[in-house]
């Protein structure tokens, strides 16, 4: 039976990926960025639109991999808006992936529900697949409807309401996927929203979204250790206007006790003390100590100043990563998946060059991701303005540049997919600053 026309329907049509669906508004015309709630449109933010082509992919590679084990795979998109992530997660997959998901989308608006499932009603999966199931209500009463292997949580500002529930709520081995939009307090720039909230405190460097995503890892690695479960990251972006995480939970205590090894400090401006405790814990490369890095990790144990500014912590000092899963996200399976086919009498009214435009967009969502992640357990990321500034060199290296000469040197690089030109290595300090004096084309 078709569901009523909900208040403002047919509204706009609208194309994200592969997916169709019906907006009551223009995206065209929304701002970047959380929507204030309460004002009268379903919400649907377009700036969004890469974080939702990469949980497709990364679920994906977790069925594919094993991650999730046998049997139905039962997904909530929490705070789902439009609803637009859950379904692009069953129009996106693969047939055989996308009949094992019951996907449920969670919602307090019951009209951003009606909306959603008349959107699947029109436009339902190519293939024929998957399970799609509307939950009005709060997200912490949904997830304990039964075990899930997959939960997504996107809310307005910090997350932390929903971890200890969503986390209790998963299988014995699953997924989590957490954005955080308080990206002033996780950043350092509201101090005391961020130690109020995430009891730590992060230094406002260039560095600072890279360590705001370890705070909030180990504020997940933290709740998780609560329930004896322990986390491993699989994927960390900084994307625009939020942060956003995805790890695997497993069940298991001596996990959980583990906790505090992969939690510490990172420290600007080290001193020749600082770093060698940094390299006789494993956490800096072996290095000379004739010219210092710019930063380096201490273990939590480490003894550290409260008024000292130039520590972040505590935060995660592990990779942010999980080298298989960002390998899958390549430009060429985000295209295969999720890139629309030019259609001919298309319902949007799309040109062949808007077609080219979402397909860029969507691999523009993945860049440098699959490169990086062969280095992303690796201790340095290296902002090439700051690497220039610190080193008194002139004009910035290119990234790309320096990642070759380290490669030539023997040496794990490649370029960050981060909001800064950046790059990642395991290459000692001293091997980083001879690859920066050696001639090279400008940025």
């Amino acid at each position: 039976m078709e569901s009523p026309e909900p208040e403002g329907w047919p509204g706009v049509l609208h194309r994200e990926g592969r997916t169709l669906c019906r907006l009551a508004v223009d995206p065209a015309g929304a701002g970047l960025g959380p929507a204030a709630k309460g004002e009268g449109a379903v919400f649907h933010n377009p700036a969004m639109a890469g974080s939702r082509t990469r949980s497709v992919l990364l679920m994906q590679h977790a069925i594919e991999a094993g991650l999730l084990g046998e049997g139905t795979l039962y997904a909530l998109d929490g705070l789902s808006a439009s609803g637009l992530r859950a379904r692009r997660w069953l129009n996106e997959l693969p047939a055989d992936s996308a009949a094992r998901i019951s996907a449920t989308m969670g919602d307090m608006d019951p009209v951003a529900l009606d909306w959603a499932m008349r959107c699947h009603e029109e436009f339902p999966p190519e293939h024929g697949e998957g399970e799609l199931i509307a939950h009005l209500g709060d997200l912490r009463t949904a997830v304990l409807e039964h075990g899930r292997h997959w939960v997504d949580i996107d809310p307005y500002g910090p997350p932390l309401p929903f971890l200890d529930t969503a986390i209790q709520s998963l299988a014995r081995r699953g997924v989590m996927e957490v954005s955080a939009t308080d990206s002033a307090a996780l950043t350092g720039s509201s101090k005391s929203a961020l130690l109020r909230r995430y009891g730590a405190r992060v230094r406002t460097d260039g560095l600072a979204h890279d360590s705001g995503l370890r705070v909030l890892l180990a504020t997940l690695a933290r709740a998780a250790a609560r329930h004896e479960r322990s986390i491993e990251p699989l994927m960390s972006i900084w994307d625009s206007h939020l942060l956003r995480v995805s790890v695997c939970v497993r069940r298991g205590v001596e996990g959980a006790n583990e906790v505090e090894d992969s939690l510490g400090w990172r420290v600007s401006s080290p001193t020749a003390e600082e770093v060698g405790s940094s390299i006789s814990t494993g956490l800096h490369p072996q290095t000379s100590l004739d010219s210092l890095p710019m930063h380096c990790f201490l273990p939590l144990s480490h003894p550290i100043g409260r008024s000292d500014e130039r520590v972040s912590g505590p935060l995660w000092i592990g990779s942010i990563g999980q080298r298989d899963a960002m390998a899958s996200l390549t430009e060429e399976r985000a295209l295969e998946m999720c890139g629309p086919p030019v259609a001919e009498d298309d319902p949007v009214g799309w040109s062949d060059r808007d077609f080219d435009y979402e397909c860029r967009r969507v691999a523009r969502s993945v860049r440098h991701i699959s490169q990086e992640a062969e280095v992303i357990d690796a201790a340095h990321l290296i902002l090439v303005d700051d690497l220039s500034s610190w080193l008194g060199s002139g004009s910035p290296p290119s990234p790309r540049a320096m990642v070759d000469a380290l490669r030539e040197a023997g040496h794990r690089a490649a370029v960050a997919h981060y909001g800064k030109p950046a790059f990642r290595t395991d290459a000692p300090w001293d091997a980083i600053v001879g690859a920066s004096t050696k001639p090279q084309p400008p940025m």
